[in-house]
């Protein structure tokens, strides 16, 4: 356990069942058995960012709020682009799926160009206002805002959460949202997508239509992420956000402490 979690093999960057059997002098399926009993899995790992937002605490507060508790008379809204999603055609048809074999499609492809997917997920009722633009830049941003503007009823208040990219703090989207007093942004900490509940309906639409798609236009792309939204708003399915701030600020600061061995 202890050359496991405190050591490395030579010339390896991790263990593995055959090398820690030759330096334990232990049988490969022992060293299973060990690893499987303290839930040691040393060829796995997992990637993180913390975030070094200096008001981390305040934002994730602020929005964690919005999901349990939304206002009254205003709708919130999970807003993010997914940006520079391409249009790609295999070099070759796929092959069906038959039994006893999967579906086959070739790893090499032709680009046709990229489009960028523009959406607001409603936390309340799952239903998403969604927009195709060529470039995702400060304009698209606000041509986008506009577009929710247009759509939400005129007696709501609107809250938009999103991240602190560039194009979400520009002039001229600040400027837009000074005329628009309706408007309330929420920023999400830097480095902290998992807050965001729109990406997990990108989740969906990539593990839906993107994984396996093959588009041999740009335009036939924006139409197929089009009738992929329609789709989803006909039987709209809102994300239950069920962990209050103080859960999410607990959970981190003992993963911290576990990691770092950091007082606070």
């Amino acid at each position: 356990m202890v050359a496991t979690l405190e050591s490395t093999p030579k010339n390896a960057t991790h263990w593995s069942r055959a090398k820690m059997a030759d330096r334990s002098g232990l049988s490969k399926s022992s060293i299973g058995r060990i690893w499987k009993a303290f839930n040691l899995k040393p060829h796995l790992e997992d990637g993180f960012k913390m975030s070094n937002d200096p008001l981390f605490v305040e934002k994730v507060t602020d929005v964690v709020g919005l999901y349990l508790n939304p206002p009254e008379a205003a709708v919130v809204l999970s807003v993010d682009e997914k940006s520079q999603v391409q249009a790609l055609s295999r070099s070759q048809p796929a092959l069906p799926m038959m039994p006893g074999m999967p579906e086959k499609r070739t790893h090499d492809y032709f680009r046709h160009g990229t489009t960028s997917l523009f959406a607001a997920l409603n936390v309340v009722d799952g239903t998403v206002i969604s927009a195709t633009h060529r470039r995702h830049r400060s304009t698209e941003f606000k041509q986008f805002l506009a577009k929710i503007d247009d759509q939400v009823p005129d007696d709501l208040a609107i809250h938009i959460i999103c991240d602190n990219y560039g194009t979400h703090k520009h002039p001229i989207v600040n400027k837009w949202l000074a005329a628009h007093p309706r408007f309330t942004m929420h920023f999400t900490p830097t480095y902290s997508s998992w807050l965001n509940q729109v990406e997990r309906l990108f989740g969906y639409v990539t593990a839906d239509l993107l994984q396996r798609s093959d588009h041999r236009s740009v335009q036939a792309l924006e139409k197929d992420l089009r009738e992929w939204v329609k789709a989803w708003n006909e039987n709209p399915k809102p994300f239950i956000w069920t962990k209050t701030a103080e859960q999410i600020l607990g959970s981190l600061g003992r993963l911290l402490q576990r990691s770092t061995g950091a007082g606070h």
